[in-house]
């Protein structure tokens, strides 16, 4: 199955009202630097914590894209809506766009 992905080139910005950031990454990762306002579901946990997500269409990031990917492909087949994040949190940081950090320290991505 192929898994749908978008650049971070084609990803709006600021990022359209409705669309769902879901970062599956692990807690240290995520606290590190994140989209404001991502939805944190570490990859482990999606399929347990598959009904809190909201259904509308959601772009998923991970580090470098693999994790996303695998969470994208698992999200389709739930019948999602769901994009990858070519080159995930590394090219967004690259591409200067914008993020949050819950540690106090200015975010990066770790």
């Amino acid at each position: 199955m192929s898994v749908p992905t978008a650049a971070v080139s084609g990803v709006p910005d600021p990022l359209p009202e409705g669309l769902v950031v879901l970062d599956v990454r692990e807690q240290v990762e995520f606290d590190h630097g994140h989209v404001e306002g991502a939805v944190h579901v570490p990859l482990a946990e999606l399929p347990a914590r598959l009904a809190e997500l909201p259904t509308a269409q959601t772009l998923v990031v991970c580090r470098v894209g693999a994790r996303s990917a695998r969470a994208v492909a698992y999200l389709v087949q739930q019948g999602r809506d769901a994009v990858n994040l070519d080159g995930g949190m590394l090219e967004w940081e690259a591409a200067g766009r914008p993020m949050v950090s819950e540690t106090g320290q200015p975010p990066q991505v770790v």
